[in-house]
């Protein structure tokens, strides 16, 4: 691959939808009155479900709200609300919370994890509805996740807090039974459980987070039982406004720095990349980009390198990385297995791209030094990212975009790209 020609790249800034920032504890607080929340909870044993997911301030906002509980004269436990995550052990949803900043030292109350669930009977789709075993126990529960447009699918509820009900607190057990049906299950069947918990037990109040594109809360609102529905579906069209993408859609190959579960749930945002990888799914239409390289696993994944089937090139800094048993447990419990296949692995960051360049042209490898190529650190933060010449002056002069005059030739260090 010694005809291959790395493109020379131009910095880029582009502006990313934005939204007005919060004041985390006063909209806590203003919701828990509004709501009339600290009856609610005096004098019982609440549990707040948390999941593994990367929210910004997630360890603040559990701070808070355990604050405000104990304020409220409740007893108040955290519980990891992650499906399958952590390798799908008690130990190991703890250090995914650890992971986050979720202690029983930094938020000031036990956690209790276990992959036990209750039966909460049988749904109108033929499936049960599981629950944690300790939020089955406990006299009401709170959660909290984001919401954002799903990796897998598209529909009314996504990632956010009925999904967090099904699947995160429907632990291992639950989390499979929805996956065993794939899209249909997610897309379909995941609202329904939900909203049979919801009917079940004592759901005190649910708080949503919506982030824009900057990676920085936009929106956290407090819902009831009764509005908690309706209020993730409205979350949701908020974070598909707020959403970044990628400033072209025809790209040769995409270079991405790193991946991880902090990052997206499939380890990197398909959204973002433009595929889907599910059978029997249709692929978006846009971008469409020929080739990916992925180059690093985030250490707040512990090892889980789900969705690196997404990607055609892998770094062996990556692989080496990779905690198997994790990551297949995750995987497999999924159901999408294309995304489980493994990229080809070189041995550092410059063979990688490489090859990834050398297959993009094989038929005129010369032809690289035109290539069309992208690289972004991950594709959560979007705002800085590197463009070949070609893409450059494509963007220069449109509105929201700022492009440096200086290019920079890749540079690496011992083979890793610096």
């Amino acid at each position: 691959m010694d005809n291959v020609t790395i493109p020379t790249l131009y910095p880029v800034q582009q502006d990313l939808p934005k939204g007005e920032p919060v004041d985390i504890p006063r909209a806590l607080a203003a919701d828990w009155q509004r709501l009339g929340l600290a009856e609610k909870v005096a004098g019982k044993r609440i549990a707040l479900g948390f999941g593994s997911r990367g929210i910004v301030q997630i360890d603040q906002i559990a701070k808070h709200l355990v604050a405000l509980v104990k304020a409220s004269g409740g007893d108040p436990f955290i519980v990891p609300a992650m499906g399958s995550h952590g390798g799908g052990t008690p130990a190991g949803q703890i250090d995914v919370l650890d992971g986050l900043g979720i202690t029983e030292e930094t938020v000031g109350c036990p956690i209790h994890a276990t992959m036990e669930v209750v039966d909460m009977g049988m749904t109108s789709v033929g499936l049960s509805a599981y629950l944690d075993k300790n939020v089955a126990e406990a006299d009401g529960l709170i959660i909290c996740n984001r919401s954002k447009v799903h990796t897998d699918f598209h529909g009314p509820h996504e990632s956010g807090l009925l999904k967090m009900l099904a699947i995160g607190l429907g632990k291992e057990t639950g989390a499979r039974q929805l996956h065993q049906h794939g899209v249909v299950g997610l897309r379909d069947y995941m609202p329904v459980i939900a909203e049979r918990l919801l009917d079940q037990i004592n759901v005190v109040a649910g708080f949503g987070v919506v982030e824009d594109g900057y990676h920085a809360v936009a929106e956290l609102e407090g819902f009831t039982s009764e509005t908690l529905v309706a209020g993730d579906q409205r979350l949701l069209e908020r974070s598909r406004e707020l959403m970044p993408s990628l400033p072209v859609d025809e790209i040769d190959v995409l270079i991405i720095d790193e991946i991880g579960k902090d990052i997206s749930g499939a380890g990197l945002d398909t959204n973002i990349v433009g595929r889907w990888m599910i059978d029997g799914e249709p692929e978006p239409e846009a971008p469409n980009i020929k080739r990916i390289a992925i180059l690093d696993l985030t250490p707040a994944s512990h090892g889980n390198a789900t969705g690196y089937g997404v990607a055609d090139f892998m770094s062996r800094r990556l692989f080496d990385k990779i905690d198997f048993p994790i990551t297949t447990k995750n995987m497999f419990t999924s159901g999408f297995l294309q995304r489980a296949r493994m990229p080809l692995v070189f041995e550092d960051d410059e063979e990688t791209i490489r090859a990834a360049l050398y297959d993009a042209f094989r038929a005129d490898p010369a032809r690289t030094r035109d290539a069309r190529v992208v690289r972004i650190k991950n594709t959560l933060e979007l705002e800085h990212l590197w463009v070949s010449a070609n893409i450059a002056a494509e963007l220069n002069g449109r509105d929201r975009m700022a492009v440096g005059e200086e290019s920079m030739s890749l540079a690496f260090a011992q083979g890793a790209l610096v």
